[in-house]
């Protein structure tokens, strides 16, 4: 009987969560990060031009999907709220906001066709972009990439980033911000290591 109660509370948190507006004829919330916030602290061009490829990521990410995990029960599994969207795949997402942040220390961002001899190419592979629940209140917004530097296809460094935020709330709205600024703080990290190569390489 001991067993069986944890179980059913457990089963009973991821219905609630899955099921925010489950009713026949519910409509569909979609959720983006938002307008990116100003930057919490200046810091000098970390280059004056990069070319930012497209992020690549799992197939999952790919989708609209939003995903979240419920770690204190069963990490292994990627649950999909019901009713809730991305507006655009969090791919495309990571993509756009560490475009916006390069460019707002002053960087001039370039598209893979602008490319030329010599400019650096930055790569970006996303590797979790989850809403993680701890417990059944506490949850934070994960978001973990692997950035690669190139200079005329020579590897020139490569990084991994991780950043976690706490979510405002036990839903999908709560996840959604929780990842907003989890990936500014990627983009911001990535900022300063490209700052930190730059000055290496020169």
């Amino acid at each position: 009987m001991n067993r069986i109660l944890p179980r059913l509370l457990i089963a009973s948190i991821a219905l609630l969560l899955a099921a925010c507006a489950s009713q026949k004829g519910a409509s569909t919330t979609l959720f983006d990060l938002g307008p990116a916030a100003p930057r919490s602290a200046t810091i000098d061009a970390p280059m004056s031009a990069v070319v930012v490829s497209e992020a690549t990521g799992s197939a999952a990410l790919e989708s609209e999907r939003m995903f979240y995990r419920l770690n204190y029960a069963d990490a292994m599994q990627a649950r999909a709220y019901a009713n809730s969207r991305w507006s655009t795949n969090p791919l495309e997402m990571v993509t756009q906001r560490v475009k916006t942040r390069l460019a707002q220390t002053g960087v001039k961002v370039l598209q893979p066709t602008d490319s030329s001899t010599g400019v650096p190419i930055l790569r970006v592979e996303v590797d979790d972009f989850t809403h993680a629940f701890d417990s059944a209140s506490q949850s934070r917004g994960q978001v973990v990439v692997r950035a690669s530097l190139f200079r005329d296809h020579v590897l020139l460094d490569q990084q991994t980033f991780s950043r976690s935020t706490p979510a405002p709330a036990a839903n999908a709205s709560g996840g959604a911000n929780a990842l907003a600024a989890s990936t500014d703080a990627v983009a911001d990290d990535i900022a300063a290591w490209l700052a930190r190569v730059n000055h290496a390489t020169r």
